[in-house]
């Protein structure tokens, strides 16, 4: 199957969506086990302000997909994930472990990817 070509300020843009995606989702792991974390957990243990930054955070994503071209309907998935990602990861306790295995920022990558018919090497190319 052929890959599309890739314009260097699309691949710019798409570098900078996978390097917030695995900030806010996987940038730590856990040592002795395979489960990763990034900011979303993190900032999710501050009540009251801790989910909704990390959400302004992921509609950075979205405004990226977005000024990539990215078809409103798939937009409309990433803030889906976004949105559910901050109501159920806002529940005390409950929601921080939520936030260690809801991964919306990597499932708006990889919509994002898909979009583009792109795999994770071709955005490390």
């Amino acid at each position: 199957m052929k890959k599309p070509n890739i314009r260097i300020e699309q691949l710019t843009r798409l570098r900078r969506i996978r390097g917030l995606a695995r900030l806010m989702d996987t940038a730590l792991g856990i040592p002795g086990t395979r489960i990763r974390l990034g900011a979303d957990s993190v900032l999710g243990l501050i009540p009251g302000v801790g989910d909704f930054a990390a959400a302004a955070v992921s509609l950075i994503i979205v405004n990226e997909a977005r000024r990539l071209g990215v078809p409103n309907d798939k937009l409309a998935k990433m803030l889906v994930n976004v949105g559910f990602d901050t109501v159920a990861g806002s529940v005390p306790l409950l929601g921080d472990v939520f936030d260690v295995y809801f991964k919306s920022n990597r499932r708006n990558l990889q919509l994002v990817r898909d979009h583009f018919g792109l795999d994770h090497a071709d955005i490390d190319r």
